[in-house]
């Protein structure tokens, strides 16, 4: 299995966190999205313990809610001492619904309105993370006019290639996030953060990317961001008490994907920022890490029940689900891999090729291709796993389908999370 929370029973079905997840389609209906919450708790449990031990006191990790995001989980990731950051109003809202502190909330967004601006100040979110010179601008007056002084980080980008998907590199100086240090735009945002009464300047942010799958690749964002933090207390007398390294460790889609030694990677990365900070003399700041895909992907599957199958001969068969690019638009978007399995048919041997495909009007509606199942029946159900991350939050209404129901799954017992939608959902904002 791709992971040790997944098994099959005495019945060939396939289970989820001890769960049949036969039993579970049938409960809750399909598509379904399962979420194992014990999984979650054990993944921000390994940031939280590592972090504890290796990184200097006060350093968190911070639950990316662009992952997945809705009211019932913030509870959870309260209990397990996670920050969490979040990048639009509705995020703040949902997290502020489901009792998550508004001080330990980091607002990023390279776009932010006067509204969102706004809205932030009044909620009391505890950390702005600053994208440009415009939002500098606007924040400043925002909290000028409520007389508050706002913690503020300021995102730059080192310029690395981290090696990972062009869709998902965020560290590249070519990038509409944040303001490159290489071309010297970092050292005047920074001038003119420190020039703003209203806002204190804490430190630093960087992202490079998703789906790294060792430690040197922040390791080399490291070395500039301290460099650049030498130079700007050089110029400036600013030392900066956090450095926030973004996200980005990865997880296991397939069986050759590689398995992330999460604590081996922050134990390798405090080490060299230790190292660092001590050649330079450097006061060693605080880390803060924004773990998102690697908290909830493998904690997350998706149940679709099989409608046909479409054999065009001399080329391939198609499966048809129920589901699709609504529900899961990763592989459309940039042929994200998935493994599919038979979950209601596990003990059967699995011979027909086939290319397993949704139900919207377009070519492009595709799960999964080379996908190997036994010869596939109507009512089959199909489960694609390490779907826990960037799929609830990515669905859509196209087509004008009804989003699917989130169950979560803890201690052998199963609760609907977020209902499925209704017809009457779909035409409740139309007038």
């Amino acid at each position: 299995m791709l992971y040790d929370n997944l098994g099959v029973n005495d019945q060939g079905h396939l289970t989820v966190g001890g769960l049949d997840t036969v039993a579970l389609a049938e409960e809750f209906g399909a598509p379904l999205y399962v979420l194992d919450e014990d999984q979650v708790r054990a993944n921000c449990r390994t940031y939280r313990q590592a972090m504890a031990e290796w990184m200097p006191g006060g350093s968190l990790p911070l639950f990316a809610g662009k992952a997945l995001c809705f009211k019932g989980l913030y509870p959870v990731l309260e209990e397990e001492g996670m920050g969490a950051d979040v990048v639009s109003p509705g995020e703040i809202y949902t997290a502020l619904a489901g009792g998550f502190p508004a001080e330990k909330l980091y607002f990023h967004g390279n776009n932010k309105t006067d509204e969102d601006i706004a809205y932030a100040l009044d909620c009391g979110v505890g950390c702005f993370i600053v994208d440009n010179h415009q939002e500098l601008e606007r924040l400043e007056q925002a909290a000028g006019a409520r007389s508050h002084r706002q913690r503020v980080l300021l995102r730059v980008t080192p310029g690395i290639d981290p090696h990972t998907l062009q869709a998902i590199n965020t560290g590249r100086i070519d990038c509409q996030f944040g303001v490159p240090i290489e071309t010297g735009q970092a050292a005047q945002f920074v001038a003119d953060a420190l020039s703003r009464p209203h806002l204190q300047v804490e430190g630093f942010h960087s992202h490079i990317g998703s789906q790294i799958f060792e430690a040197a690749p922040f390791c080399d964002a490291v070395d500039i961001l301290l460099d650049f933090a030498h130079a700007m207390r050089q110029a400036h007398g600013f030392v900066a008490r956090t450095l926030n390294l973004g996200g980005g460790f990865g997880v296991r889609y397939r069986e050759s994907d590689p398995t992330v030694d999460i604590p081996g990677n922050i134990r390798a990365l405090a080490d060299h920022l230790r190292r660092g900070c001590e050649t330079k003399g450097y006061p060693m700041p605080r880390v803060l890490l924004e773990p998102g895909r690697s908290i909830v992907a493998n904690a997350g599957l998706t149940l679709y029940r099989v409608g046909g199958v479409k054999t065009i001969a001399g080329y391939r068969s198609y499966v048809t689900v129920n589901g699709g690019m609504t529900d899961n638009p990763r592989y459309a978007l940039y042929q994200a891999p998935y493994t599919v399995l038979p979950a209601s048919r596990m003990g059967e041997t699995r011979d027909f090729l086939c290319t397993v495909a949704g139900r919207c009007c377009e070519s492009g509606d595709l799960i999964q291709e080379k996908v190997s199942l036994p010869q596939p029946a109507r009512d089959d159900l199909l489960a694609v796993l390490t779907t826990g991350a960037y799929n609830f939050t990515m669905a859509s209404n196209y087509n004008r389908l009804c989003r699917p129901a989130l169950v979560m799954v803890r201690g052998g017992k199963a609760r609907l999370a977020v209902r499925r939608q209704t017809f009457a959902d779909l035409v409740a904002c139309d007038l």
